[in-house]
């Protein structure tokens, strides 16, 4: 499994160089960023979600698996209470905008991780379909917050709208509306009258889903000087926060009160993956700042090559 998982962050790691490459090359123009973002957001995310529930969430895995619901969210809230002094760590002072608007970008972080893009790729190749359908219920509530809170965060210009603006925004969102549809379409047993046509090529876009991101991150990361990049002390902190230690803590304590082996599998590659892409994705999509974004991109992606076959090893294989 460690070899597996391991394979699987190189894989990664390669589709993040060849968007790089792309864009040094000057293969595609400078816009290409934006367009692989709405693809993302617009077509590949929503039709991995309609793939896998209109398939898997029938009412007796349903059933089975609704506790899941219940240990995302639970875990989710504390880590956004914790979230909230973390950022004030990495950003002291907010006396400007920008100052304000960094120091969301570490909220967010501190929140979550990249458990869509590169949990999403990890959950599907290593454990397969059915385990990615309990990885979907785990995911539930997180993902309803991960995009109404996200967008309150990394979106400046939705600030001033209110919380009910980005409440509705992000709960009518392409991924949060797919996820609702295919849930539906699954519980009320009408898979049967979903032609298969659709079926299908639902299925092939959300395979895209996962190397159309790290190509995004590449491509993203390879607008800004490598120097920019490496330079920011504080990315590396938020990379170990985010990688090693909340992790650590979220699945020591879920052994510790002998919660299924499951259950610590789908929280450690939900919240010990690296540094969530929506801090490229969404300020790339609506116009917002992508250089912290692609400072957190490139850092934790590269050291999760490691940091996540270790933490497996280490955290599950081991206890």
């Amino acid at each position: 499994m460690f070899q597996l998982t391991l394979r699987q962050m190189l894989t990664m790691f390669a589709f993040i160089l060849v968007g790089y490459l792309l864009r040094k090359g000057k293969i595609l123009p400078e816009s290409s960023g934006v367009t692989l973002a709405r693809l993302e957001t617009y077509l590949f995310v929503p039709a991995l979600s309609l793939s896998n529930m209109i398939k898997h969430c029938t009412v007796e895995n349903f059933t089975e698996n609704w506790t899941l619901i219940l240990y995302g969210a639970g875990i989710v809230v504390v880590g956004l209470l914790l979230a909230i002094p973390l950022s004030h760590l990495f950003v002291p002072r907010a006396k400007t905008s920008d100052e304000e608007y960094q120091r969301s970008i570490y909220r967010y972080a501190m929140t979550f991780a990249n458990y869509g893009f590169v949990g999403n790729f990890l959950i599907k190749e290593v454990f397969g379909d059915i385990f990615f359908f309990k990885y979907q219920m785990f995911n539930f509530v997180i993902g309803i917050l991960c995009t109404v809170y996200g967008l309150y965060l990394l979106i400046p210009k939705d600030k001033s709208a209110g919380l009910w603006h980005n409440l509705k925004k992000g709960l009518l969102a392409p991924p949060m509306i797919a996820l609702f549809s295919g849930i539906a379409i699954g519980l009320l047993g009408l898979s049967d009258y979903v032609p298969t046509f659709l079926t299908t090529m639902f299925k092939n876009a959300g395979d895209c889903q996962g190397p159309v991101a790290m190509v995004l991150a590449g491509f993203v990361i390879a607008g800004f000087p490598m120097k920019e990049i490496f330079v920011n002390k504080k990315v590396y902190v938020a990379s170990f926060v985010r990688m090693i230690a909340l992790p650590a803590v979220i699945v020591l304590t879920l052994n510790l009160l002998n919660v299924p082996k499951d259950v610590q599998i789908l929280a450690l590659i939900c919240f010990g993956t690296p540094l969530g892409l929506n801090t490229i994705v969404y300020p790339q999509t609506y116009g917002g700042d992508v250089k912290t974004g692609a400072a957190m991109a490139t850092i934790s992606h590269t050291l999760s090559i490691a940091t996540i076959p270790l933490m497996y090893l280490l955290l599950i294989e081991l206890l």
